[in-house]
């Protein structure tokens, strides 16, 4: 959703029941995020290190079992070093664990091709 020219703002809430709220402003190469957690995922976070769509079930019984508050509540910058085009439900820009110089292939053009496809894993 676009708050003013320039600044846009993305939430949503993880099966885990943290909270994310995200405003880019990619004008000036800038973001800023806001994360909830919930107090479960602050003490048991090894829960959560997974892919959480494989999971659903594990995360909701851990919302129910575990404490939820007081919330941890962790604000961050950054600056926006690459846009790219990856298109709508395109989980292959999520779907692998970042290696050491990842960061640098993607701003390079060595890990997307053309169609925003891995080039190679």
């Amino acid at each position: 959703m676009m708050l003013v020219p320039g600044v846009y703002k993305v939430t949503w809430t993880e099966p885990t029941g943290t909270d994310v709220a995200l405003d880019f402003m990619p004008n000036d190469n800038k973001m800023h995020g806001t994360i909830f957690f919930p107090k479960w995922v602050e003490e048991h976070p090894e829960i959560t290190v997974t892919f959480q769509n494989d999971h659903i079930a594990l995360m909701e019984e851990s919302r129910e079992k575990y404490e939820n508050y007081p919330k941890l509540v962790v604000p961050e910058f950054a600056n926006i070093t690459y846009v790219g085009e990856a298109g709508q439900n395109n989980d292959s820009v999520i779907d692998e664990a970042p290696y050491k110089g990842m960061t640098d292939d993607i701003r390079a053009g060595r890990y997307y091709d053309a169609n925003y496809q891995r080039i190679q894993k």
